[in-house]
């Protein structure tokens, strides 16, 4: 009886006809063959745009909830997700415990390959059991192939923990679709060498985590425009960056923004902050940190579209956004507000200084959670058809006069 390979039918295992003459090729069409057979990354991870924004969503509300977000794998799908976890807290300047990732054959398998460790399914449930998975958490799973039992077990550990699982793995008809909260499978078809998913399987892999975490980041605030104000500034680099980002959104020289890095104790954000509103370092981190905690706020993903939102009110910029941040016509940079927040002039007069030094224009307030209804502005009517049955409300009037 012959033997049929459970691998065979496998989308990364299969023979690529374009490269079977290959190896009677020069360098330079060698090249040109691997060029040619990459532009099918983009187009496969562009077909996945919808998932991988509803994996964004997934992380976003996770981190909001005290949440990690773990990354399992094996070979170069493992090192892709440990590459991920290690560049967080230096470019995010996230909690090292906000990050994890594991990978088949223990950290010393992404120098030196353990030949073997990714057949472990029991590893991969012990790795991810040491981390002691709960219902707030993210797990990644990453496989090229979508059967590898090191992630497989890791997997199935978080789902006893009832961890939120996303699975990354370029085989479209992985049976853990069904078992996972959401699948992102960009089909690259087969390698130009049969089976080397360090080659398209590799690089849209990458493309898909380097969405995940970045737009994540972006999500809960980690930057200002596009720039990098959460930074760990332990480098001479590092450093030089953080005086381009102050002097571009203040106006402030290099010398000056160094001056006033030194007093924000090289904390971007909080000299952003201290500059703004002319105060010191304790009154701009205590802004920061409130702000973080109370003000920012995105619904579960099913209620988004049966929620109301209502436009509340639009922030000047200094001097008509000359902050050396680039706008795009007339942009609007919206914050989410629960109506909860807006309890007195000076929690909004905060909340107004808050959105500023991040970089918001507007800030749009939930006013109900059923859509037959606004509230409205007595300094901004709506007309008849959008009348209230709560008049007193008005935050709009209330920041005015206050």
């Amino acid at each position: 009886m012959s033997h049929r390979s459970k691998y065979q039918q496998l989308p990364t295992e299969a023979i690529n006809p374009a490269t079977l003459g290959i190896d009677k090729l020069s360098a330079a069409e060698i090249i040109e063959l691997m060029l040619n057979d990459d532009r099918k990354v983009l187009a496969a991870v562009q077909r996945e745009k919808p998932r991988i924004a509803l994996g964004v969503d997934i992380i976003v509300q996770a981190v909001r909830k005290s949440g990690r977000v773990i990354f399992v794998g094996a070979g170069t799908s493992g090192r892709l997700g440990i590459v991920e976890s290690a560049e967080m807290p230096t470019t995010f300047g996230t909690d090292p415990d906000l990050v994890h990732a594991v990978m088949a054959g223990g950290k010393n398998a992404f120098l030196h390959t353990k030949e073997g460790a990714e057949d472990s399914y029991e590893d991969g449930a012990r790795a991810i059991q040491r981390l002691k998975p709960s219902k707030k958490d993210v797990v990644i799973g990453v496989s090229a192939s979508g059967m590898t039992p090191y992630v497989r077990g890791g997997l199935t550990r978080a789902r006893k923990a009832d961890a939120k699982i996303i699975f990354v793995t370029c085989d479209p008809r992985t049976e853990l679709q069904t078992f996972v909260d959401l699948t992102i499978a960009p089909a690259v078809g087969p390698e130009v060498i049969a089976g080397s998913t360090r080659l398209k399987a590799g690089t849209a892999t990458k493309l898909v985590l380097n969405m995940l975490t970045t737009a994540a980041m972006v999500r809960i605030g980690k930057t200002y425009g596009n720039l990098m104000v959460d930074l760990h500034t332990s480098s001479e680099k590092a450093r030089d960056r953080a005086r381009r980002i102050i002097s571009m959104v203040t106006g402030l020289d290099d010398d000056e923004a160094g001056k006033l890095l030194t007093k924000a104790r090289w904390n971007v954000k909080a000299a952003i902050v201290m500059q703004k509103t002319k105060g010191g370092y304790t009154q701009a981190t205590a802004r920061l940190r409130k702000a973080a905690s109370s003000s920012i706020w995105n619904p579960p993903i099913h209620r988004r579209s049966a929620l109301l939102i209502g436009l509340l009110l639009s922030l000047s910029r200094v001097a008509a956004r000359g902050d050396g941040v680039p706008a795009v016509g007339n942009e609007v940079r919206a914050l989410w507000v629960q109506r909860g927040t807006l309890t007195s002039a000076p929690a909004i007069i905060t909340l107004i200084d808050a959105a500023k030094a991040a970089g918001f224009n507007t800030l749009l307030v939930q006013v109900r959670g059923r859509g037959d209804a606004y509230y409205v502005s007595r300094l901004e009517p709506r007309g008849p058809a959008l009348a209230t049955q709560h008049p007193s409300f008005d935050p709009l009037e209330l920041a005015v006069t206050a």
